[in-house]
């Protein structure tokens, strides 16, 4: 069974004015997919959603999908979706790897903010597709208008001031939309572009949908969507969920915001660490008592010091502004407070020794 809305169709028998046979419910896409013509002109071509396109209703198809922790963009609400063609399946290739997607597939992130200033209402921001042709996967970044009813595709990056209620109290940021090269530069092995954080690992969770709750996985098997996953399936931690283990929930966070970078052939492939949740689990890849190949002269002597904050390059970049110094480097321009805390007390709680 497959695919995107529940529309009745009467079936006529040849040569008859009425027919006693039953109504035949059929599922099939309203997407409009013609991947020869993507990306469109306006995120409303694909009829990805029902009713106003701000309200971000999915069809039938388009299904919403959640990973396990996500990527900080300056404390950004981010909604996913995921959409395959007619008769297109995934296949899995292991726990720490992106998802073998067939052609036509369509990942969709919408970045937006509650309680903008001055109305406390949402705001859509903007809408990034990656699009798998049988070239590779392309991206295409949809910019909302003013008034929430469009968003019009664009590549070249923007500055959008935001001005909202976090908490009770009020911030502001320059968010950045990133243009084509800043988005290789995160979406990237090799030459080529690939999506990041949908993996195995990372979205092994239970989902609730309109009509029941049941793990992603399942729910992308039952929409023929994944031909099939391994049991026992070991999934990273919330990083915001404190019955976890703090190393685990640490590497947990270290991996969807920086390992797209700090792996093998990627933009930072060249600095001494692997903060892939699986190259962690040997905490010297992660920088645990390891020299940085840059002097800072800052004072900090080691990627992580033992015991010591202030001595940590991770500690002292994730923790700055600066676009010189702060990790990320795309993706932020404020520090990620609560994650900050957690790091610190994870590097405060390990023993130093450093040879």
């Amino acid at each position: 069974m497959k695919k995107l809305i529940s529309l009745l169709l009467l079936l006529f028998i040849l040569g008859g004015s009425c027919s006693d046979e039953p109504y035949e419910i059929l599922e099939f896409s309203p997407v409009n997919y013609n991947i020869e013509d993507m990306p469109y002109v306006s995120l409303s071509e694909y009829n990805f959603f029902e009713g106003e396109l701000k309200n971000l209703t999915p069809v039938y198809g388009v299904i919403p999908y959640e990973l396990i922790s996500s990527l900080f963009t300056d404390y950004s609400i981010k909604n996913r979706f995921l959409w395959m063609p007619d008769g297109a399946s995934a296949n899995y290739i292991s726990s720490s790897s992106v998802f073998d997607f067939p052609v036509g597939t369509i990942l969709i992130k919408n970045f937006s903010y509650d309680n903008v200033l001055p109305d406390l209402e949402r705001k859509n921001i903007e809408t990034r597709l990656m699009i798998k042709k049988e070239s590779g996967w392309i991206f295409a970044d949809y910019i909302w208008n003013e008034d929430q009813t469009e968003a019009l595709f664009s590549l070249d990056g923007n500055i959008v001031n935001i001005n909202w209620l976090q908490n009770g109290t009020e911030r502001n940021i320059n968010y950045r939309i990133p243009s084509a090269s800043e988005c290789l530069t995160c979406h990237k092995i090799s030459d080529g572009a690939i999506p990041n954080g949908v993996k195995p690992r990372n979205i092994y969770k239970t989902l609730d949908y309109n009509s029941s709750s049941m793990n992603q996985l399942d729910k992308w098997m039952e929409m023929g969507y994944l031909n099939s996953y391994p049991e026992n399936l070991e999934a990273v931690a919330n990083w915001k969920d404190l019955s976890e283990p703090l190393e685990k929930r640490v590497r947990s966070y270290i991996d969807i915001n920086c390992a797209h970078c700090h792996s093998d052939n990627t933009h930072c492939e060249y600095r001494p660490i692997r903060l892939s949740y699986e190259a962690t689990e040997d905490l010297a890849n992660m920088g645990v008592c390891l020299t940085p190949d840059t002097n800072l002269g800052n004072g900090t002597d080691l990627i992580i010091n033992p015991g010591n904050i202030n001595r940590s390059v991770l500690h002292f970049r994730m923790n700055s502004n600066e676009e010189e110094y702060r990790m990320p480097l795309i993706g932020r321009s404020i520090v990620h407070e609560e994650a900050i805390e957690m790091i610190e007390q994870w590097i405060s709680s390990l023993e130093n020794n450093c040879n």
